[in-house]
């Protein structure tokens, strides 16, 4: 059952470990102290949700008026590191920028390492809100300049900063990294789809799984009641075993129709990223890596400029980096089989890419 919640679970981004038991190798773009600039480990609060947040900001010494951002996590619940498959990239993230003076806020998802709540229940609301409380925190201190506080997303996080920043005019710009821009539902039937054609599958037993997912997503989609709906696939699964697409056992459907029929991933096949883009109005870097099999980047790149060119929005930088993955390592394949055994955590180029970006736009 573990590998089909990693097959369809990992919808925005990956879970925190691809595999287990895999030997750890070097990772030799992770900072060792002492830091070259002013590290400090902080806690602000989210009044709405009640609960505080914890996480370590960094900023560049003897300089003054510097631009500030906020790192948001994928979709799975991630500390202040966004550690994945025994990598570190926001740490990794956070030392580039501010050795090139960028301030970095990066913090524990809400119910993990020194956070407080529970991310399970955590919605897109939840998620907004949480980073909307780490900008109030910044705007709390003396040492940061307000007019200078951006917003960079990995994944998921790449659909949570245009809602913050539709809804706060005064954030001075967003970066995207690996974002979802296409709704829900057709952007987990495309990862299907590319995944399974980079592992080698068949078309025709690519065609089987992907009418399986649209017709699951239908009755989800359209049901009022989502315990009837449970019940209805439930049974219809169990009377038809033979519809399952291969590799999904029987004894699983109930556990399969459970993940289908939850609120949250009902939340997600009808959410279009698109509607918070086009609202979007400061400026917006983009990137994505060519190899990238969790967010495909011609679709989505192509779905975030279309968005924010119907919001009006002309500040706008879109980039396809050849080569990386979703971790924006150079890859060979994409898969995330690759991920824990490449020695890379964050390609230099796109360091190099964010960072003289956001000193453009500053």
């Amino acid at each position: 059952m573990k590998s089909f919640l990693v097959l369809f679970l990992s919808i925005f981004t990956l879970y925190s470990l691809v595999a287990q038991g895999i030997k750890v190798v070097q990772r030799p773009q992770e900072p060792k102290k002492p830091y070259p600039y002013f590290s400090e480990d902080v806690m602000f609060q989210n009044q709405e949700a009640k609960i505080s947040l914890s996480g370590t900001l960094t900023l560049p010494k003897n300089k003054n008026d510097f631009p500030v951002v906020v790192l948001i996590s994928g979709s799975s619940p991630y500390n202040r590191n966004e550690e994945i498959a025994g990598h570190k990239p926001f740490l990794v993230i956070a030392d580039h920028l501010t050795r090139n003076g960028i301030g970095v806020l990066r913090y524990d998802d809400r119910g993990v390492g020194q956070s407080e709540g529970k991310y399970e229940m955590a919605a897109y609301t939840d998620r907004t809100s949480d980073v909307e409380s780490a900008i109030a925190y910044l705007r709390t201190r003396k040492d940061i300049s307000k007019r200078k506080i951006g917003l960079i997303g990995h994944s998921e996080g790449g659909l949570i900063a245009p809602r913050v920043a539709s809804r706060q005019k005064d954030i001075s710009f967003i970066v995207l990294l690996a974002a979802p821009a296409i709704p829900g539902y057709d952007m987990i039937l495309l990862q299907t789809e590319t995944r399974n054609k980079a592992r080698g599958i068949s078309d025709a037993k690519i065609k089987v799984e992907l009418a399986f997912l649209k017709g699951i997503f239908d009755v989800v989609i359209a049901a009022s009641d989502l315990e009837k709906a449970k019940s209805h696939l439930a049974d219809s699964l169990t009377a038809h075993p033979e519809h399952l697409p291969e590799g999904m056992k029987a004894e699983n459907v109930d556990a399969i129709v459970e993940t289908f029929t939850a609120p949250w991933f009902q939340n997600i096949l009808r959410y279009n990223p698109g509607i918070s883009l086009e609202n979007v109005k400061c400026p917006v870097l983009a990137i994505n890596g060519g190899k990238d099999l969790q967010i495909p980047p011609k679709e989505n790149l192509d779905a975030i400029k279309k968005a924010l060119k119907k919001g009006g929005n002309e500040k706008v930088t879109i980039k396809k980096l050849p080569n990386l993955n979703h971790l924006f390592q150079e890859a060979e394949t994409g898969l995330p089989d690759e991920f824990s055994t490449i020695e890379q955590t964050f390609s230099p180029i796109a360091l190099k890419e964010i960072t003289n970006w956001i000193r453009k736009s500053e």
